[in-house]
């Protein structure tokens, strides 16, 4: 019923190095993102454009299908190469991507017939933590690209979004962490000190 994707395909430029390899409490980064959601999904993949560097994790990999067209062309391989109608969507960098949060997405998409489930952060909308429905979504993600409308959310007034509040996130992400990514050195070390404080 779910597939979750999760997109490696940054440039890792403020890091220095290619973060989904770094090591996060002893194993690398993209790899404890995998193991959170295992458990949740049918199947989980990987989109990157370097699967040499990617064996150890046992799923399948995948290239992008229209290279050099950002999150947004990521989104559309994540859609096509999924298996099940509801398709989660992960950034590789998110050392505390929440499988409660996502579980209450997609039982939120079925149960009230939306296309899209969202949250919508301090920082914006998180279309990197979110579900959405494969058949719906692929063609309306497609119409986008082949307009040149490259950002992420370009293509919901073609879709039924549902945005979830802080209330809602709270409730299934009670530490406020599931959408925090590590793009700087920093930002790495923050998230093993909050790791190593407690937050799961």
């Amino acid at each position: 019923m779910l597939s979750i994707v999760i997109q490696a395909g940054g440039q890792s430029q403020r890091m220095g190095q290619n973060k989904a390899l770094m090591p996060f409490l002893g194993q690398p980064l993209i790899a404890r993102v995998v193991e959170r959601v295992s458990t949740l999904a049918d199947e989980v993949l990987v989109i990157t454009n370097d699967p040499q560097s990617y064996p150890f994790l046992k799923v399948p990999l995948f290239a992008d299908i229209l290279p050099r067209r950002g999150n947004l062309g990521g989104l559309y391989t994540a859609l096509n190469v999924a298996s099940h109608p509801v398709v989660g969507v992960l950034a590789c960098d998110m050392p505390f991507a929440s499988p409660l949060l996502l579980q209450a997405q997609q039982d939120i998409l079925i149960a009230e017939g939306v296309d899209v489930v969202i949250p919508r952060s301090p920082e914006g909308l998180e279309p990197l933590h979110s579900v959405y429905r494969r058949e719906v979504c692929l063609p309306a993600v497609r119409e986008a690209l082949e307009a040149n409308l490259m950002r992420m959310v370009s293509w919901f007034p073609a879709v039924k979004v549902r945005e979830l509040i802080a209330e809602e996130i709270t409730r299934y992400d009670p530490s406020r962490t599931a959408f925090m990514n590590v793009n700087t050195p920093e930002e790495f070390q923050r998230a093993e000190a909050l790791a190593l404080g407690g937050i799961p």
